[in-house]
């Protein structure tokens, strides 16, 4: 199955306190996040297109020298939706898988997974069971405790017939609505079901410096 991917890069990383974008940071073997990120892509031949989401193209070209031709960028956005929404109009194949630029652990074993589900289903995620108990919490005080065995915790990448995710992205610009991810808006705007594929714990977001390896 032939597919876009598109990389949201386009983040200032505040938490990690690096003074510059998160993603040019570098991991312990001398790459860095977005190389890692990019490689799993890079290496497969069915994605025919990665669109960069980064308002630092000007950086990856001048380290990179742009060597992969399938690579295109387009700007970041405000919010990180808007970012999605950017991206996806450069977009070229039928579907289209979005993932995390600071996400650089994914494998292709759970690429595999998420392709071979996209066969059947419009759109789909990778999901890992929650560790912990999660507290529905209001002001300071536990309101409800969720039952665990119910929750999974949301991954990247999350894949989608590139139509529908943009006429989604259309309607929640209409509403001035913000998911808390992609797959929110295709849950609020169409009746189509979102697939849920066992991910990997490995497959983490850096977001805080306790997160680099």
């Amino acid at each position: 199955m032939q597919y876009s991917a598109l990389i949201v890069a386009a983040g200032s990383g505040t938490r990690m306190n690096l003074g510059y974008n998160k993603v040019y940071a570098k991991l312990s073997d001398g790459t860095t996040i977005l190389d890692k990120t990019l490689s799993v892509f890079l290496n497969d031949s069915d994605c025919v297109q990665i669109v960069l989401v980064t308002d630092c193209a000007e950086h990856f070209e001048k380290v990179h020298g742009r060597k992969d031709g399938r690579i295109v960028f387009a700007s970041g956005g405000e919010t990180r939706q808007d970012s999605v929404y950017n991206g996806l109009r450069a977009v070229l194949a039928d579907v289209v898988l979005v993932h995390d630029g600071a996400r650089p652990f994914l494998d292709q074993e759970s690429l595999e997974k998420i392709k071979k589900t996209m066969e059947t289903e419009k759109a789909a995620l990778l999901c890992v069971p929650c560790k912990d108990t999660v507290k529905h919490v209001q002001n300071g005080y536990v309101v409800e405790t969720y039952e665990r065995s119910t929750l999974q915790c949301a991954q990247t990448p999350q894949a989608f017939e590139t139509d529908l995710l943009l006429t989604c992205m259309h309607k929640a610009k209409k509403d001035h609505f913000i998911g808390t991810d992609d797959t929110s808006l295709v849950e609020k705007y169409s009746d189509v079901k979102v697939a849920v594929v066992e991910g990997k714990y490995s497959n983490y977001k850096i977001t805080t410096p306790e997160d680099m390896i």
